[in-house]
């Protein structure tokens, strides 16, 4: 059965769900304040979410909304609870469920694996922000305003990602045979989400009633160490494999000043202790879609060669 689905965000992720959901045959309509680049088999419009009114708009006849929105990292706190107002709004206006890509700073320094069933731990202004708008999304759910799902990830990867720890501070310099940029320790291990995963696994959870009012950790290929993720992309790309690491102690007293820095600042231990997330709850209850890590990264690859043709 084919469904109206609106997400809310033209980042990467936002435009990862939008392509999945037109291969699955459904109707898109992908929304962002900025206006959306045009994108095969999706409609297209300009939007606000901020403004109440404008996500109404933007959501009507919606039987899904997505919020894969983002801001800039510095003001999180300032930008990211008008949005999510705005998204709240606009499925309980349409009467749809609301589908929210979230990532994993909720959870603070973990030992051990990083499943559902821990709490919150707050470590700085965007961990606090992120675990509020989470749980107000939520408790509309349990308030009976609106049925929600949240799928969670760690550092993603892929076309047209560039603001990641696998991003455009790594894949340009492999390109040119320059070291990659990385930040923490580079041999712990880290657990890398391809973006059309998570995409897969965000419309998953959109049309599963048992995904409703719970958090869930998408499925990603098994975790390997930031080292070997560098290794496989440069034999791919043809270089030797070098690793930069931006030393951690820099990088808090570039946030003294700084807020962007600041906000990384915050969220270090996730490159200083080993990140390894547990998905198999979801795999248990919907199975998994996974892309190897090297098939993941030619694609990366392919695709910034492509930008500096």
């Amino acid at each position: 059965m084919t469904m109206q689905h609106v997400v809310f965000g033209s980042g990467p992720l936002g435009r990862a769900v939008a392509r999945e959901l037109a291969a699955q045959g459904h109707g898109v309509r992908l929304v962002s304040r900025g206006g959306p680049r045009p994108l095969a088999g999706v409609e297209t419009i300009t939007a606000d979410v901020a403004s109440v009114q404008q996500a109404v708009t933007a959501s009507a006849g919606a039987d899904v909304v997505y919020h894969c929105m983002n801001a800039d990292y510095g003001h999180w706190p300032q930008s990211l609870p008008p949005l999510m107002e705005g998204f709240i709004a606009a499925a309980e206006a349409a009467g749809a469920r609301a589908i929210y890509g979230d990532n994993l700073y909720t959870y603070g320094p973990v030992s051990g694996a990083i499943h559902e069933g821990l709490p919150a731990v707050h470590t700085g202004r965007n961990v606090r922000v992120r675990t509020e708008l989470a749980e107000l999304l939520l408790e509309a759910d349990r308030a009976g305003k609106v049925r929600v799902a949240v799928g969670r990830a760690s550092d993603f990867f892929g076309p047209e990602v560039l603001q990641s720890t696998l991003g455009s501070r790594l894949f340009p310099a492999l390109l040119v045979g320059k070291p990659a940029q990385v930040l923490g320790n580079p041999d712990l291990p880290h657990t890398f989400v391809f973006i059309d995963d998570f995409a897969w696994a965000l419309t998953v959870l959109a049309t599963r009633d048992e995904a409703l009012g719970k958090v869930w950790h998408v499925p990603s290929a098994p975790t390997i160490t930031v080292r070997e993720m560098v290794a496989n992309a440069s034999e791919l790309a043809g270089v030797p494999p070098r690793v930069s690491v931006a030393p951690s102690v820099l990088i808090r007293a570039l946030g003294l000043l700084n807020p962007t820095m600041r906000a990384v600042a915050e969220v270090l231990y996730q490159v200083e202790r080993p990140w390894v997330v547990d998905h198999s709850r979801f795999e248990a209850a919907f199975g998994s879609r996974v892309t190897p890590h090297r098939d993941g990264l030619q694609r990366t690859l392919d695709w910034y060669r492509e930008q500096r043709a």
